[in-house]
């Protein structure tokens, strides 16, 4: 049975009018993030994917003080790369742990090849980077599709993982049955027919609906992230990758992989993403056998940016002995 635990916030702000066009000071973006400013230094893990040679990018952070002997892994949304992760990573150092933090291949500042992207290959490629490490066992934290590939990751290598926290995951249900097929030929085109006030357009409404009913000025730095690399000559080779690796929650669904996860397990979220989401929340913690369930009233999609406070508390009482 799992434990539903309700945390306040206070503070709450409302959502400002946004100017529907797109501003004339967004200057092109890298399509592999190195215009983005990461909080620690990135190093590359050469792999071969597909016939194709790429490079996967991480942080590797040692812990501040006295080391606890044991490392957390962080999983990024699809949205984001792990530049976004800046505030847990330092609350988890200063707690001893050591920090890995991989983009994933198509994210981030690793590279965009154009395969057919999964979770399977996500995880299997997350374990080569922990093994060229000499990481053995982790604790992870998934955030949104990174809590799609937490479960993949733990009920596939179950002795790797002591402890996974499910931050506001998507894919909360197989949804094949539930809304037609696109292809990824049609979002592609779609992509490549917008406008740049219909990029911005695009990119504003995501991140509008992350915080709903809270949104502040600096959450701008993420549209601004979203819209920048559509301004790019590299931007067809994005939209590509971007239009195949959004299929993954309807061509890989994990909500299999729940029950086979043996690790101790945290569901933990901003109750406000979307109208479902406690519920759908409440069962996976219900599937996962011993899973706790946490969830932050007044709070959407991105919690260790909105109430960073409230979701690091929650994280290191879970991870912590």
């Amino acid at each position: 049975m799992s434990r539903i635990l309700f945390v306040a916030l206070a503070g709450l702000s409302v959502l400002t009018a946004q100017d529907v066009k797109a501003p004339t000071d967004v200057k092109p973006g890298s399509i592999t993030y190195e215009d983005i400013a990461y909080p620690y230094p990135v190093y590359y893990l050469p792999l071969t994917v597909y016939g194709q040679d790429v490079r996967m990018a991480y942080m590797n952070i040692p812990p501040a003080g006295q080391p606890n002997g044991r490392t957390v892994v962080l999983f990024h949304g699809m949205n984001f790369g792990g530049f976004y992760f800046k505030g847990p990573i330092e609350v988890l150092r200063n707690a001893g742990f050591r920090v890995v933090v991989p983009d994933q291949i198509g994210f981030g500042r690793s590279s965009k090849p154009v395969i057919p992207y999964n979770f399977h290959d996500m995880a299997l490629n997350s374990r080569a980077l922990l093994q060229s490490l000499g990481i053995a066992k982790v604790s992870i934290v998934g955030h949104s599709m990174g809590g799609m590939l937490t479960a993949r990751f733990a009920a596939s290598y179950p002795d790797m993982v002591d402890r996974i926290i499910l931050c506001n995951p998507i894919g909360l249900t197989d949804v094949r049955w539930q809304q037609p097929w696109h292809s990824a030929q049609e979002a592609y085109q779609a992509a490549l027919a917008r406008t740049p006030d219909q990029n911005w357009q695009a990119a504003l409404g995501t991140i509008q609906r992350y915080f709903p009913n809270a949104w502040k000025p600096e959450y701008e730095l993420y549209v601004r992230i979203l819209y920048a690399p559509t301004l790019s000559s590299d931007w067809p080779r994005l939209a590509m990758v971007k239009s195949i690796y959004q299929q993954m929650p309807y061509l890989d669904p994990v909500v299999y992989d729940w029950q086979h996860i043996r690790a101790k397990a945290l569901v933990l979220g901003g109750e406000k993403d979307g109208n479902n989401f406690p519920a759908l929340a409440k069962h996976i913690a219900e599937t996962i056998p011993g899973a706790e369930l946490a969830l932050i009233p007044n709070v959407g999609h991105v919690p260790h940016i909105q109430a960073p406070e409230i979701f690091n508390e929650q994280m290191l009482k879970f991870l912590l002995p």
